[in-house]
């Protein structure tokens, strides 16, 4: 095997890991993103839900 060859392997092997890394993160801030927006719906909800509910329905 000439040294191009294995340089070329090398290379191609280096970049699948790099890859596979890089949409491993990526994958991670996009799930941490959705969860946020998925907490701070539901917090939204809670919170409109308590103050109807101890406010008793009266408006200032």
């Amino acid at each position: 095997m000439r040294r191009n060859d294995l340089l070329t392997v090398l290379l191609v092997v280096a970049a699948v890991v790099l890859a596979w890394w890089l949409v491993g993160l990526l994958w991670s801030a996009v799930w941490l993103l959705v969860r946020l927006v998925v907490v701070l719906v539901v917090a939204l909800v809670i919170f409109l839900a308590l103050r109807s509910w101890l406010g008793g329905g009266r408006r200032r």
